[in-house]
C-alpha cells in the first residue's frame, strides 16, 4: 500500500478475494467488512520515500502491537526503533544487503525478550526455571510476531507499507551488539515502515488456494498435487506480469530449502540463540 486512503469496504467481497486466490479459487462466500478489506490487500513492500512519519506515529503502532495476544500476559517482547542511518546501514549489512532498509524512514527491531522478567525476578530475589526450555523462547519469539502483525495492520490502516525482514537472524550476534541488547533478548525479525515509492508498489500477491491449507477434522488433500500445479502457474504469471523473475512455487520452495548455503549462516542459529542466553533446554 502507499499513501493513499486503503482499500475501503466499497471494494466488493469478490474482488478482494480474487486478487487473493484468483477468480477460479475462491473461498466460500461469508461476512465482510471494511477491516477484511485491508487485511486482504496486503502487499510487501520494497522501496520506500524518505518522507517522515507523522507525529506520533511510532507510538500508535506500538499501541496497536501491545494490544496483541500474549502468552499468559508475560509480554516477553520489545521492540527497537532504528532511524539512525549508520545503524540502518549495519542492519542492511546484515541482511545482505536489503537497499530498504536504508530507504525506510523507520526501521523496527523485533525481539524475543526474556530479560526484563528475569530483571524483574533478580529485583524480587526469586529464581525463574521455565524460561530456560524451548518453551520459553518460542513462547518470546510467538509474542513478537503477534505483536509485529498487530503493528503492520495498524500502519497500513494509516496509509503506511511494510515488509518484514527475517535476514536479520543471519547475524543476530551483531544486530545484538549494535542495538545493545542484553542476554536473553534477541532481534528476531526487522520491520521497514514507510511510504512506498511509486515503483515498489505491487499487486497483491496470490497465495494457495484454501484447499491446500485448510483441513476439517483431519489433516490433508488428496487433491494436493492439483493445487500446488494450480498454483504453480498463478505464481508464475504473477511473477511475469510484475516484471519479476519468473519462477514457480514449487521451484521457489526447494531453491530456499533445497541447500545450508540458502540459509546464510542460520544453520548455527540454536548454538548462537543459546550464546544471546536462550538455553533452550
Amino acid at each position: 500500500m502507499n499513501d493513499q486512503a486503503p482499500i475501503t469496504a466499497t471494494t466488493s467481497k469478490t474482488e478482494a478475494l480474487a486478487r487473493r486466490y484468483g477468480a477460479d479459487a475462491l473461498p466460500a462466500a461469508g461476512p465482510w467488512n471494511q477491516h477484511l478489506d485491508l487485511l486482504l490487500s496486503h502487499r510487501s513492500v520494497r522501496g520506500y520515500r524518505p518522507d517522515a512519519l507523522p507525529a506520533g506515529t511510532l507510538e500508535t503502532l506500538v499501541a496497536a502491537a501491545q494490544s496483541a495476544a500474549t502468552s499468559s500476559n508475560m509480554q516477553t517482547w520489545s521492540v527497537v526503533a532504528v532511524t539512525d542511518p549508520a545503524t540502518k546501514a549495519v542492519m542492511a549489512k546484515v541482511a545482505n544487503n536489503q537497499k530498504h532498509i536504508e530507504q525506510c524512514p523507520l526501521f523496527l527491531v523485533w525481539l524475543a525478550d526474556l530479560s526484563r522478567n528475569r530483571r524483574l525476578a533478580a529485583a524480587e530475589g526469586a529464581e525463574l526455571v521455565t524460561p530456560d526450555y524451548l518453551e520459553g523462547f518460542l513462547v518470546a519469539a510467538i509474542d513478537a510476531a503477534l505483536a509485529a502483525q498487530n503493528a503492520v495492520v495498524a500502519a497500513e490502516s494509516l496509509g503506511l507499507s511494510t515488509v518484514y525482514i527475517g535476514a536479520l537472524r543471519n547475524d543476530p550476534l551483531k544486530v545484538a551488539e549494535v542495538l545493545g541488547l542484553p542476554a536473553g533478548a534477541m532481534g528476531v525479525f526487522g520491520l521497514c515502515v514507510g511510504y512506498a515509492t511509486p515503483e515498489a508498489e505491487a499487486e497483491v500477491k496470490p497465495r494457495l488456494a484454501q484447499d491446500a491449507v485448510l483441513f476439517r477434522e483431519k489433516y490433508g488433500n488428496p487433491d494436493e498435487p492439483a493445487l500446488r500445479a494450480a498454483y504453480d502457474a498463478k505464481l508464475a504469471a504473477f511473477s511475469r506480469q510484475n516484471e519479476m523473475a519468473e519462477t514457480t512455487w514449487t521451484g521457489r520452495v526447494i531453491n530456499r530449502f533445497g541447500t545450508l548455503a540458502a540459509m546464510n549462516g542460520r544453520d548455527r542459529l540454536a548454538e548462537i540463540v543459546r550464546a544471546m542466553g536462550f538455553p533452550l533446554r
